[in-house]
């Protein structure tokens, strides 16, 4: 899949770094039910504003954020074992578009933002174990199952999923 030739012309999002107020308001984002692990809490502004994490808001047609992804170690799940051999990606939907059918083509487009910007050999992330619906999408996307692991915190079982990025190239 080359993803470039099948997300640009027709994406919904426009991705740029993330600022003070897009973070403060992924922050105060709450998630349904056992999503609720995926809320961010304002104790991560900091890492969200850091640079050298590479977090990107993402914005639809109207300039309303709609979501975000961050690509290298910030990506990481504590707990996992992680090599360079591929770049980390994490991302989420504001909670009131999640499981709305929009998971496939988000991710899609953060991938290019990926090649983009990266322009890495393959993609790697990090899905807990329960999260049918990220697991399906990114199945769906080429990603392959590499591993498992228990995250010691809390016993939260996790999957490490890798694809190829084809078709990626420095920006």
């Amino acid at each position: 899949m080359l993803y470039a030739a099948q997300v640009r012309p027709e994406s919904e999002w426009r991705f740029e770094p993330l600022d003070e107020a897009a973070a403060s308001e992924i922050c105060g984002w709450r998630y349904p039910g056992p999503y609720a692990q995926y809320d961010i809490g304002e104790g991560a502004m900091h890492a969200l504003l850091d640079p050298t994490n590479a977090y990107f808001a993402a914005r639809d047609a109207q300039d309303v954020l709609v979501g975000f992804c961050c690509f290298g170690p910030d990506a990481r799940v504590p707990g996992g074992t992680y090599d360079d051999g591929a770049l980390d990606v994490g991302l989420g939907l504001r909670p009131d578009l999640s499981g709305k059918g929009a998971g496939r083509a988000f991710t899609r487009a953060v991938l290019v933002l990926g090649c983009d910007r990266f322009a890495p050999q393959s993609f790697r992330v990090t899905i807990a174990a329960w999260n049918t619906r990220s697991l399906r999408v990114h199945e769906q996307l080429g990603f392959r199952k590499t591993g498992a692991f228990r995250r010691t915190s809390d016993d939260r079982e996790f999957i490490q999923m890798v694809e190829v990025a084809r078709g990626c190239n420095a920006s």
